[in-house]
């Protein structure tokens, strides 16, 4: 099978991209696979440079990648494709839809608003969320221009600085707790790891992408609390009709989980969460690449 191992792209996330996408060419297996990675640069370049291939590995992050639009595109040319549907990849980019959906289902997730420019700003609004609060693009990923805004004097500019990578910015309460993330391969749920930032207070990119920037461990939390987690995990895996992957990132506070987002397209880099939480299963880098594609494919 000859696969495309799709990285790069056009949004904020490139760099993760990239370092993603050369793990997954390093991992493939070989005896099974011819690899061809491919690097994009611009939207033009899809069609071209995937002609050829059998199946998509797609690593790429943010938008163009993981909002449903390659998919789409790879629909277009009957390319089977790594990971979640367009459905799902659109509705899980967009923080705010994503949020609505889960509060509809009874499943716990901070307050928040959402504005489309400064001029919206309502800061009555956000004084009733209560500081801190978040302050991000909605549908922006790797933490890129996250703030943990204290207080109504820092919003104008946190909101400015999130209005320059997407057209909507994401108000969201703070919740304090400790932040983990379950990963769901195939509707089942892999070993919760559990984050620890050393830094900024939060996950944000230095802490996610630099070396030493988090500790990240597998958790055996406590055996009610971890059905609550495998529980919140499957319901959203079928709520947004996954497909062969996800991960559904938490705060534990007060021992009630807060699902905080889904990521559809998790990042493969040495830094990530997911080869993680398989490895504690006894699954190696190359067969969890190998079972993507697997359920990719089903």
């Amino acid at each position: 099978m000859k696969v495309g191992v799709i990285m790069g792209g056009i949004s904020s996330e490139r760099a993760v991209s990239l370092k993603s996408g050369e793990e997954v060419v390093k991992y493939l297996n070989r005896n099974k696979y011819e690899v061809i990675p491919i690097v994009i640069d611009s939207k033009k370049q899809v069609v071209e440079k995937v002609q050829g291939i059998d199946f998509a590995f797609i690593a790429l992050h943010g938008k163009f990648g993981e909002d449903g639009t390659i998919q789409g595109i790879l629909e277009a040319l009957e390319i089977p494709y790594s990971g979640c549907s367009v459905l799902t990849s659109a509705i899980c980019m967009n923080k705010g839809i994503t949020k609505s959906l889960l509060q509809n289902a009874n499943i716990n997730t901070a307050p928040w608003i959402t504005v489309k420019s400064v001029e919206e700003i309502d800061y009555e609004k956000i004084k009733s969320l209560g500081y801190p609060v978040f302050i991000k693009p909605n549908n922006g990923g790797s933490s890129v221009a996250t703030f943990c805004v204290k207080d109504e004097g820092e919003v104008e500019k946190a909101v400015k600085e999130g209005l320059k990578y997407d057209t909507e910015v994401m108000i969201e309460k703070y919740i304090k707790g400790e932040e983990i993330t379950s990963f769901i391969l195939n509707g089942e749920v892999f070993p919760t790891v559990m984050i620890e930032t050393k830094s900024s207070g939060f996950f944000d990119y230095t802490a996610k992408y630099d070396d030493n920037g988090a500790e990240e461990n597998v958790v055996y939390l406590k055996e009610q609390l971890q059905s609550q987690v495998a529980e919140i995990s499957k319901k959203i895996w079928d709520l947004l009709y996954c497909r062969s992957y996800s991960r559904v990132d938490m705060i534990i506070s007060n021992g009630i989980p807060y699902v905080l987002e889904v990521n559809t397209l998790p990042g493969l880099t040495p830094h990530s969460l997911i080869p993680k939480s398989a490895k504690a299963k006894g699954m190696e880098f190359s067969e969890l690449l190998d079972k993507i594609i697997k359920y990719s494919l089903v």
